[in-house]
């Protein structure tokens, strides 16, 4: 799994989640996942199905959060925005602290085994 720390000058500093981003105008989730792992890590990825959709309530605003199995298709992701990125087995999902609307995500990929 592919996971990404935030940037210390970023909302939730140092927390990790899987890359990803807003949606854009006229775009599906999908088409903003590859878009925002293009931007954000310079690589491509494949879109595969919806792990889970979740929303957490955050003091700055509510977020709602679809994640998707992803497969990297060409490229090796770089860190631009973040401060780090790790590859990680879902066993070893436990080991960094996440933001909170990750953590439903994890532990479904955890779950999932």
């Amino acid at each position: 799994m592919l996971c990404a720390q935030r940037g210390l000058q970023s909302l939730l500093p140092g927390l990790w989640e899987f890359p990803g981003g807003k949606i854009e105008p006229g775009e599906s989730a999908r088409q903003a996942v590859e878009r925002e792992i293009r931007e954000e890590l310079d690589c491509e990825v494949e879109v595969g199905d919806e792990l889970t959709t979740t929303t957490h309530a955050y003091d700055f605003g509510d977020v709602t959060l679809t994640t998707f199995w992803c497969v990297l298709r060409s490229g090796a992701p770089r860190v631009t925005e973040h401060s780090e990125v790790r590859w990680l087995k879902p066993t070893e999902l436990d080991t960094i602290e996440w933001a909170p609307a990750d953590i439903p995500a994890v532990r479904a990929i955890v779950s999932a085994g």
